[in-house]
């Protein structure tokens, strides 16, 4: 395989520059050209395709968000838009792709693969929730842009006596709530994956309160509810405390990936080259106990779905007491 192309697809998260960084000099090192695509399938079908070099990935690694845009584009989910985005691929002699995002990203790279056309996945979404790899690009930058923000509001919350309830992003995966709030020191964790308790959730402020706990924090992933929705259900269950919500919302996406995104980026990259080089596509790259993976993409997606370490779950209950 001598040509190859390189797309990011769905929402943005830090590092996706890295990864096209690592695709582009990778494949440049192994004597392969390199094109990128601008807005992801959309631009694929609309032909939006350019040549890149070493030069044009020059200064990404740093940079949050992704260079070549990002776009949704329902019609790919069709036959005539998969092969439209083909042949416009073939026009321009690209023997394989790689794409760089999330659940849907991924969908699409598995259409390819079912036309017989190379593609290999990365996966880059800040939720954590794709299936076959134990971490995702972008996902610790965001944990810690959500840490960040914890920490902070912890200090005005001391300061008024408050309870301040954080709605962070997952809609179906609650792992950026896990592991900010553990790391945070949350009161409560709030995912799609575990029931809760609104009264159970009371009786553990009123107790604080009494102990002279000048502070609650309950991180909330997105998934479950919105934070005023949640507010308002304390309050229904007897809280009478200053209880204040922070949405976090897309800060979480923005700003320069974190030293470990970064490197996993390029590990993801230079590694989806390494398998088109040797003709193989259809597979979703990953990471499991840090060692590099490579799965089929149909199978991955099929018959498997990311699972919350609901472990984190259960220490933040024991040490949130």
């Amino acid at each position: 395989m001598k040509r190859i192309a390189v797309l990011t697809s769905g929402g943005d998260a830090p590092g996706m520059n890295a990864a096209v960084r690592a695709v582009v000099r990778k494949a440049i090192t192994e004597g392969m050209e390199v094109f990128g695509i601008n807005y992801g399938y959309a631009g694929m079908v609309a032909g939006d395709i350019f040549p890149l070099d070493i030069a044009s990935v020059g200064d990404k690694i740093a940079r949050g968000g992704t260079f070549l845009y990002s776009a949704r584009y329902p019609e790919f989910a069709t036959r005539e838009g998969q092969l439209a985005g083909i042949d416009q691929l073939k026009k321009h002699g690209i023997e394989g792709v790689v794409v760089i995002g999330g659940d849907g990203s991924y969908h699409g790279a598995m259409r390819l693969t079912e036309h017989g056309f190379p593609a290999v996945g990365i996966p880059g979404t800040i939720d954590n929730d794709i299936p076959g790899t134990d971490y995702t690009i972008g996902f610790d930058t965001a944990v810690n842009t959500a840490l960040d923000a914890i920490d902070r509001l912890r200090d005005t919350a001391t300061s008024h006596v408050r309870t301040f309830v954080v709605e962070v992003m997952g809609r179906g995966a609650g792992d950026i709530a896990l592991w900010a709030g553990v790391a945070g020191g949350a009161d409560d964790i709030i995912i799609p994956e575990h029931d809760f308790d609104i009264k159970e959730i009371m009786t553990r402020i009123e107790a604080g309160r009494k102990r002279g706990k000048k502070h609650t924090i309950i991180v909330l992933a997105e998934g479950v509810m919105g934070g005023q929705e949640f507010a308002d259900k304390l309050k229904e269950a007897g809280n009478d405390t200053d209880t204040r919500v922070s949405i976090l919302g897309h800060v979480q996406r923005g700003g320069m990936p974190t030293a470990r995104d970064r490197v996993l980026a390029s590990k993801f990259g230079a590694y989806a080259v390494e398998l088109l080089k040797e003709g193989r596509g259809g597979l979703a790259v990953g990471i499991e106990k840090e060692e590099l993976v490579a799965k089929d993409i149909i199978d991955t997606l099929t018959n498997h779905k990311h699972k919350a370490d609901l472990s984190l779950y259960q220490l933040n209950a024991d040490l949130s007491i």
